[in-house]
């Protein structure tokens, strides 16, 4: 039987050859734009959720920018779907694209693409929870969190920072114990943690 680890090492192996397969570094390059792998795969904590998250700056922020690599993700047939929200001109200054890749296994990947102001608030703000992250994560530690992912039902929308807030700041170590702290952390969209005054 697959364990939870060998699991979360064939997810992420298979989220980067589709990240190679789909072109996608380039095809945001070829419009002058910087990209950042942020979320689970950064981090080495995917497990059951099939998603892949970018972040991707530009010095100006238009539709028009922003669809010419879009346009060269479509191209691969793969490609199933894709959804865009334009949220330029609120305090997050991105655009939001969401495409769903089908894999041989006719399996669907999530690929989260948001298209930030460069200068803006959140330039740089999930790399660095990353790499704040990334320099507390023990082996133990990546093994709780992914132990709770994998034991969360399907149905259940959580955000990864809940996860790695409860055991890296609380110590949470089993589901019902995640389930009781989330209880007394209500999640409400971006959670600041670890605190973006800090960095």
């Amino acid at each position: 039987m697959e364990t939870i680890l060998q699991l979360a090492a064939r997810n992420t192996q298979r989220a980067q050859q589709i990240i190679q397969t789909t072109g996608i570094i380039n095809a945001w390059k070829s419009i002058g734009a910087e990209i950042n792998l942020v979320g689970s795969l950064k981090m080495g904590l995917m497990m059951k959720h099939r998603d892949i998250d970018f972040h991707v700056y530009t010095p100006r922020l238009t539709p028009a920018i922003s669809f010419q690599a879009i346009m060269q993700l479509a191209a691969n047939p793969a490609i199933k779907r894709i959804e865009y929200k334009n949220l330029i001109d609120t305090d997050e200054h991105c655009i939001e694209w969401h495409a769903w890749y089908e894999d041989s296994d006719h399996e669907l990947w999530q690929i989260d693409m948001i298209h930030i102001l460069k200068g803006s608030y959140y330039d740089g703000y999930f790399e660095q929870v990353a790499e704040r992250i990334l320099a507390v994560l023990t082996p133990e530690i990546r093994e709780t969190i992914l132990r709770l992912k994998y034991e969360t039902p399907d149905t259940e929308e959580i955000m990864g920072i809940e996860y790695y807030q409860a055991v890296i700041q609380d110590g949470i170590h089993d589901y019902a114990a995640f389930q009781n702290w989330r209880k007394t952390h209500p999640a409400n969209g971006i959670i600041d943690w670890p605190p973006h005054s800090k960095f």
